[in-house]
């Protein structure tokens, strides 16, 4: 006997859905971590920190044909500190996203919910993460680095290239404005980070190459040759 199901419900899917199921007599429902219709795409939780949005939360939404443009079915807000990871905002997202859901499918199918349209003016895109979009850049803001390390945890993870190899950044603190004792090109290694363009980015832990997870002052003592060098492949304005 074929099933004859009346609702779908996703999350994580990441393909097309196919059209039947799309027009089920109850639909199909989304849940999408992001409010809706900011951080549409694939990578919701990496946007908003990279954004540095003060908040996010949760979105149970009908799906259309779209790319998370359907209307809205529920949503949970949540308020950010600025210092939180992907994976533990995402494992938060996700406990939210099943207490809305459970809270809201009985209106739904009840029809004591009425979905509620997008507004188109405020919709922003997201992109999937390619593994070079992990090389930290020297010549951005302090801030975007800080944000960017927190980001791409664990994928794809965050770099420095240097003439010892390369050096994952696991943990970092922007320090905005701060140069040292004397003016620094950024791309240079001080002796607690990395001067950048508009700032220090202290390194609190890093990885080398075929080594083991670290603090900076660590590696910094088997390899003291690091200070004062540069970022490999950049070349620091003088």
């Amino acid at each position: 006997m074929g099933l004859e199901p009346g609702l779908a419900i996703l999350a994580d899917y990441g393909q097309i859905v196919p059209a039947p199921i799309l027009e089920l007599p109850h639909g199909a429902l989304n849940l999408h971590p992001s409010l809706l219709p900011r951080h549409r795409g694939a990578t919701p939780i990496q946007a908003t920190i990279l954004a540095g949005d003060q908040e996010t939360g949760v979105t149970l939404m009908k799906m259309d044909e779209g790319l998370d443009s359907g209307p809205i079915v529920a949503q949970q807000t949540l308020t950010l500190d600025g210092e939180e990871t992907a994976p533990v905002l995402e494992a938060r997202l996700a406990a939210e996203a099943a207490a809305l859901c459970a809270g809201s499918v009985g209106g739904w199918l009840g029809g004591e919910i009425e979905a509620r349209p997008q507004d188109e003016s405020q919709a922003t895109m997201t992109r999937p993460l390619r593994r070079e979009d992990g090389r930290l850049d020297p010549s951005r803001s302090v801030v975007q680095l800080e944000r960017q390390v927190r980001a791409y945890q664990p994928w794809p993870g965050t770099w420095l290239e240097t003439a010892a190899g390369r050096l994952v950044v696991l943990r970092a603190e922007a320090i905005p404005g701060w140069t040292g004792s004397a003016e620094q090109p950024a791309g240079r290694f001080g002796r607690f980070g990395l001067f950048v363009s508009d700032g220090y980015l202290a390194l609190r832990e890093v990885q080398p190459a075929g080594g083991r997870p670290m603090t900076f002052d660590e590696l910094v003592r088997g390899r003291p040759q690091i200070v004062g060098s540069d970022v490999f492949g950049v070349s620091p304005a003088s």
